[in-house]
């Protein structure tokens, strides 16, 4: 900001050399130049010229280090909140829109910092000391140029109004552009298999032209903005000539005095004609900064305790009391005084119709949501008592829509691994995950477990995407196991291998199954039976069936959907040579 100020001065310093120089050395009517002045002004403004540079110089140099660390500091802190809000929030945000804030917006906010703050620093310290120095050495002059100041002042607000409102609505339809960019290509599979890439594109269009059509009404207010900044100056100015040159002839004025006054004018005009781009670099940059703390402001109601109970080596066991549980935006509950216990090692299997909430109550466990009443307990402790990683360290989750990332298969298996293990081990506890799971695939990979996945495991086939969420849950050697059917692109022979040497692997560990198929129920110890957001029958399958109306008609209607479906007709069939497997 010094150096801002410091080429901001010197250049203003300047006029008042040439005012001396010309009322002096270059006077009308001397009879001998005085070459020594004359040569040692050259040298001062040439001095001058040279500190200025030097400022400018030092400006840059000092202001891209610490304006790189600020984008790159607020881009880890934006991150780092995204991680720690709960689940219902990126349920009502779209990625786009994240992925806007966290990349253009902050480099508006940079370019800000680099360039359009020093700027805008200069513009109005040049404005404000050079309208000054014009008023005390211009008298007249100076209230005819700061008489042009008024429009300016009256156009600027307008013109801030009127810019932001439009710079909101780019950088949110940027957003929503984004949005449809993610979503398209995480679905183009869906498209190609349906045709429908064309009316995809037609969207698309209509989206990118609505949004080219709010940068052309970005631009033409600019452009009238700065046209306006351009003229009124330059037509003050003009009057102001015509006023200096009478004054000068009737020797009201001096001739230096006249050319230092339009030599100060040409350095304010400078920043006065560029105000409305460094007026729009900053009300970019500050509905950039607005966007960005919208997120980064949004409160997390899914916290830690300030004291949480330090629970290290858990039975397992589990119990949901009087659960009930209503997501934001809906009126009626999903879950109403849920009971359900689960003892330690023990493998429990959730069964009921579709929107009964079983997946709800699954995220209950790992605290992924908090009940809107009642309380989850492990061991008898409320999971809001304990620190959220804690809580994760003890509970694994694998769920039906398995998600991996662009990383190796080692590095998505071991993802919830102890920390504390050296690398035999690590190698020892991803062979046995992997084993668990069924994945042996992976070895046929062209690179083996170093093999890197596409975004989001899309390069693998349903069965194979969803082994590796197994395994992965299996590496983190959780004390509780929910699955919320993470089997079902999975044959039957599969599944039960998968569950026979979880039961060995995991003994000990406590098992919630959401269950969608009846081979899943019969490999239960347990069942819970959850009917219109209540626990309505716990046993085993057999006494279920025998007793419980409801319980068969949920399991015939599994079976119903298996038979439609095809599940368990066939096992997975080997593509010869790729490793690929492609799932029945």
């Amino acid at each position: 900001m010094l150096a801002a100020l410091g080429a901001s001065l010197a250049a203003l310093a300047i006029p008042r050399v040439l005012e001396r120089v010309v009322n002096g050395p270059l006077a009308a009517g001397a009879r001998e130049h005085d070459t020594g002045a004359l040569a040692g002004a050259v040298a001062l403004v040439a001095g001058l010229g040279l500190l200025e540079a030097a400022f400018i110089l030092a400006r840059r140099s000092f202001v891209m280090l610490p304006g790189t660390h600020v984008e790159a500091r607020m881009r880890v802190a934006l991150y780092r909140h995204l991680q720690d809000l709960p689940v219902a929030f990126h349920d009502r945000w779209a990625g786009g829109q994240l992925l806007s804030r966290s990349m253009s917006d902050l480099g508006l906010l940079r370019r800000w910092l680099v360039f359009g703050m020093p700027t805008l620093v200069v513009s109005a310290t040049t404005i404000v000391v050079g309208v000054t120095i014009l008023i005390v050495t211009g008298g007249v002059l100076g209230l005819v140029y700061l008489a042009g100041a008024v429009p300016v002042t009256i156009l600027a607000f307008r013109f801030s109004r009127r810019y932001r409102a439009i710079s909101r609505l780019s950088q949110d339809q940027s957003g929503d552009l984004a949005t449809t960019v993610e979503e398209s290509v995480h679905g183009i599979r869906v498209l190609k298999a349906f045709g429908r890439g064309r009316d995809a594109l037609d969207a698309f269009t209509e989206q990118a032209d609505r949004l080219r059509r709010t940068e052309m009404a970005k631009a033409s207010t600019q452009s009238t903005v700065t046209a306006a900044l351009t003229a009124i100056p330059e037509l003050t100015l003009g009057v102001a000539l015509v006023v200096g040159v009478l004054q000068a002839a009737d020797g009201q004025i001096s001739v230096g005095a006249l050319v230092a006054f339009f030599a100060t004018a040409a350095v304010v005009n400078t920043p006065v004609v560029d105000l409305g781009m460094t007026l729009s670099m900053t009300l970019n940059a500050r509905t950039a900064v607005d966007r960005y703390f919208e997120v980064l402001d949004t409160e997390n109601d899914l916290t830690d305790p300030d004291a949480p109970v330090d629970l290290r080596e858990p039975r397992g066991d589990v119990a949901l009391r009087g659960v009930t549980f209503r997501y934001d935006d809906a009126a009626e509950p999903v879950l109403r005084d849920v009971d359900l216990e689960l003892p330690a090692g023990t493998t429990t299997a959730l069964v009921g119709l579709t929107g009964s909430g079983k997946s709800t109550l699954a995220m209950l466990v790992p605290r992924l949501y908090d009940v809107t009443d009642g309380s989850v307990r492990l061991d008898d402790v409320d999971v809001r008592h304990l620190a959220r990683t804690t809580l994760r360290t003890h509970v694994a989750v694998a769920f039906e829509d398995s998600t991996l990332f662009s990383a190796s298969v080692r590095d998505n298996v071991l993802l919830g691994a102890p920390g504390d293990l050296d690398d035999a081990a690590r190698d020892a506890l991803l062979a046995e995950a992997l084993d668990v799971a069924q994945a042996g695939f992976v070895h046929d990979l062209p690179d083996g477990v170093g093999t890197t996945i596409g975004e989001e495991g899309l390069s693998l086939s349903g069965g194979q995407r969803q082994r590796l969420a197994l395994a992965r849950a299996i590496a983190a050697r959780p004390r509780v196991l929910v699955l919320d059917d993470p089997l079902s692109a999975l044959d039957v022979a599969t599944e039960e291998a998968i569950e026979t040497r979880l039961r060995t692997v995991l003994a000990g560990t406590t098992t919630l199954v959401v269950a969608h198929r009846p081979s899943t129920v019969a490999l239960a110890d347990r069942v819970a039976v959850l009917q219109g957001g209540r626990i309505t029958a716990v046993g085993t399958h057999a006494d279920l069936l025998a007793h419980d109306a409801h319980y068969r008609h949920v399991i015939s209607s599994l079976e119903s959907d298996a038979a439609a479906h095809g599940i368990g007709q066939h096992d997975d069939e080997h593509e010869p040579g790729t490793g690929r497997t492609e799932d029945a």
